[in-house]
């Protein structure tokens, strides 16, 4: 009888060798695009953030 751990490693094996053509890009998913939304979404919290730092 096998352990769990083993069941659980032959499973995720299985599961990524099933998804190797596509090599977990996806064609829609610009970097630059994700890249801007980050930075963007980093500016707004760094605003909020200044917004509650009200000492001076």
């Amino acid at each position: 009888m096998t352990t769990m751990t083993e069941q659980a490693m032959t499973v995720l094996t299985r599961l990524a060798s099933e998804g190797g053509e596509h090599g977990g890009n996806h064609e829609n998913l610009s970097p630059i695009g994700a890249g801007v939304g980050a930075f963007i979404a980093l500016i707004v919290l760094l605003l909020i953030t200044m917004s509650f730092n009200k000492d001076r």
